[in-house]
């Protein structure tokens, strides 16, 4: 059985026959830095156990990359154990050698057995320099257009950065910032509702209309349901009144507002109707501000 271990430490020495343990390179010749395969193979008795040299190995000259192991073959009473190395070597000499032993287990011993020499040879693809003198350098100083790389690292750290000084902003001025906030689309929802609620006068003023007159009540209720986050758009007069704690603003205008509707009851003059329409407004004026106090405004 073949394992695959590093070389335990030498117990003692044993030499065998030549040919029942052999190493050799697959080919006689290599390139700097091209992979090569070296093959050991031991023959041996069955009854023996043989450890073969790991990636631990010292390989020099040459560079461990893989290992390529076969199970052991016994036939006619001898076992053949065989693995091949591939390495490369980046040595400048013209002919490397490399001798690979293998450890073989005999009870509370070891033995040491090193593979014979394999040697190969450096093929240089530089040609030899003739003469004495070192070859003449070309000097090239010419620029090379070199294309822009995306920096991956800086802008994932300086992500990070804005992530936490966002944090950091939301943590210490969160609150206030959403003050600030709520105050901002308080004054535009006030802002839009008097745009709309004046649209709503001036066409009902040309029209003489009930339906813009009913519009403008609705966006008033709606505008203020809104602004307290109460449900008066869906009370009747009588109820909104006494939500305001009979309000003398909120009372004359509506019951106006009503007679003018429901009891399609036009005066002469639109003097009460413009009167209704600037109590309503007057009165989310009020609302407006009380709240916007409230919140700091």
């Amino acid at each position: 059985m073949v394992l695959l271990l590093s070389l335990l430490p030498l117990g003692s020495r044993a030499q065998r026959p030549a040919d029942e343990l052999s190493g050799r390179f697959r080919r006689p010749a290599t390139h700097v830095g091209e992979l090569i395969d070296y093959e050991l193979s031991y023959r041996h008795s069955p009854t023996q156990e043989v450890i073969f040299p790991d990636s631990t190995a010292d390989f020099a000259p040459f560079e461990f990359v893989a290992r390529i192991y076969q199970p052991t073959r016994t036939r006619q009473g001898r076992s053949l154990d065989r693995t091949v190395y591939r390495l490369r070597t980046f040595a400048l000499d013209s002919v490397q050698r490399l001798s690979l032993p293998v450890t073989v287990l005999q009870g509370a011993d070891t033995l040491l057995l090193p593979a014979p020499e394999a040697t190969i040879r450096l093929t240089r693809t530089a040609p030899e320099p003739t003469g004495g003198e070192p070859p003449v350098l070309r000097q090239n100083t010419d620029l090379v257009p070199v294309k822009a790389e995306f920096n991956y690292p800086y802008w994932l750290a300086g992500a990070g950065l804005l992530g936490l000084l966002a944090l950091a902003l939301v943590l210490g001025f969160g609150h206030r910032l959403r003050r600030r906030y709520q105050r901002y689309k308080l004054r535009k929802n006030h802002a839009y509702f008097l745009a709309q609620y004046a649209r709503h006068i001036e066409r009902f003023t040309l029209s003489r209309s009930l339906l813009n007159m009913e519009r403008a009540i609705t966006l008033w209720k709606n505008y203020l349901s809104v602004l307290e986050s109460n449900t008066i758009n869906s009370l009747t007069t009588r109820e909104v009144v006494a939500h305001y704690q009979d309000d003398a603003d909120v009372s004359m205008a509506l019951r106006i507002a009503d007679r003018v509707i429901y009891g399609n009851q036009f005066t002469d003059e639109e003097a009460e109707t413009d009167l209704a329409f600037v109590l309503l407004r007057n009165f989310a004026e009020r609302r407006y501000e009380l709240v916007a106090a409230q919140r700091g405004d």
